[in-house]
């Protein structure tokens, strides 16, 4: 099932993407009379199999209007997962990211957060900050959590994961290198932007074997398998549930693979108008246009 976020009437609204449109799951609700969740984290709560049903529900009534299903290109989206606890983000997990950065191969998982102000939906304009030079994009699996996790085994980590999505972790590297901590460049306004859908676990039975790529104006950047990584989705989980609880709507970004402007010879770095696109085998693309 692919859920995404939309803005309508001045409301974040869970949707469906279904074949006749984006279901609007509160107005289809109404429509047909079916309880059940209205929200992610009520999904998350209730388990998404009231859910299905009302998709199959609202596809078996070839009255509902467009009122009901909605044209995705006509929707403004929100991040997909709209409020996250935590941002987790895994950095150098490529070997040939780390390599290009001129930075060890991790032992262990680097681990740094971005804070909800960062969070952007498919489609929305991603702001310079005033005086950065030196803006990158990092196309990246993201995961997110369904119930809670607390040091959960690794056999056990992925049933932990509600779905995955994609993710895009903008840094301005000017930034993030100007001191030995990385936030600043990391957490910017729209540096996090996820979706364009949630795409639940059960569509994706193995998140290791999925290929990513990441364009810049439509010329490709990034190119790798998620089975690349040096610590898989299954370890991330487990090892940051050792440490933290982990909490319904967190996000994991996994990390990125080879090919940041960062790693560049030219460095290209993003500049206003430039348009990125991330696309994960089974999660969509992901697009967003950077403005001054």
């Amino acid at each position: 099932m692919r859920l995404v976020h939309f803005w309508r009437e001045g409301r974040l609204l869970l949707g469906i993407r279904t074949d006749r449109g984006i279901l609007d799951v509160a107005a289809a609700r109404a429509a047909l009379g079916i309880p059940g969740p209205e929200t992610l984290a009520e999904a998350m709560a209730q388990g998404v199999g009231s859910l299905a049903v009302l998709a199959e529900a609202a596809a078996a009534r070839p009255e509902l209007g467009p009122g009901i299903f909605l044209d995705e290109a006509d929707l403004r989206f929100g991040p997909c997962v709209p409020a996250p606890g935590k941002i987790l983000c895994i950095g150098l997990n490529y070997r040939q990211h780390a390599a290009e950065a001129a930075m060890e191969v991790p032992a262990h998982p680097v681990v740094f957060g971005k804070y909800p102000n960062a969070l952007a939906g498919h489609g929305e304009p991603i702001p310079i900050p005033p005086g950065v030079a030196q803006m990158d994009y990092e196309g990246e699996l993201t995961l997110v959590i369904g119930r809670r996790a607390r040091q959960v085994s690794r056999e056990e980590a992925l049933g932990y994961v509600f779905g995955y999505c994609i993710g895009n972790d903008i840094s301005a590297r000017d930034l993030q290198f100007r001191t030995s901590q990385w936030l600043l460049g990391k957490s910017c306004d729209g540096f996090a932007p996820i979706g364009p859908y949630l795409v639940t676990a059960d569509e994706v039975p193995d998140p290791q074997a999925l290929e990513l790529r990441t364009y810049v104006n439509g010329e490709l950047r990034q190119e790798a398998w998620t089975g690349a990584m040096i610590f898989d989705c299954a370890y991330l989980v487990h090892y940051l549930s050792q440490y933290m609880t982990l909490e319904p709507g967190d996000l994991i970004m996994t990390g990125t693979p080879a090919g940041v402007a960062l790693g560049r010879p030219e460095r290209p770095w993003l500049r206003p108008g430039d348009e990125v696109a991330v696309e994960i085998t089974g999660l969509g693309r992901l697009c967003n246009r950077i403005v001054g």
